[in-house]
């Protein structure tokens, strides 16, 4: 089950309330996502979201394809709620208002995996 994580540049100094906006998130109704055509194609596990001074990163625990989370994650109120209460506390501004917006950020501040280990990857007796 992969994982994702994305990047925020944000103004250091202000974990505090950042912290305070993620503690008022609206999780989704529902951790089913779904393609394009509406069809069910995995599940949002779940999320992190981790900061120190002028980093903050997302993580996302999902099943299916990263493009569906992105989908779903753009389409969410609440996600739409927290950007606008983040906004302030962003070192770099970006356009998530729309869907195609939120799709293009998600994309451009995607770290890199390089690495994704749990115990069904590792061979036994490992």
């Amino acid at each position: 089950m992969p994982y994702a994580a994305i990047t925020y540049k944000v103004k250091p100094g202000h974990e505090d309330e950042i912290a305070e906006i993620f503690a008022g998130f609206q999780r989704v109704d529902s951790p089913v996502l779904r393609d394009d055509t509406g069809r069910e194609s995995g599940r949002l596990l779940g999320t992190a979201v981790f900061i120190k001074g002028e980093f903050m990163v997302r993580f996302i625990h999902y099943e299916g394809e990263l493009a569906d989370v992105a989908r779903k994650m753009a389409t969410h109120p609440g996600v739409h709620h927290l950007e606008g209460r983040l906004a302030p506390y962003l070192a770099e501004q970006r356009d998530t208002a729309t869907p195609e917006g939120f799709g293009t950020y998600f994309k451009d501040a995607m770290m890199r995996c390089i690495s994704q280990l749990s115990p069904d990857t590792m061979k036994a007796g490992s």
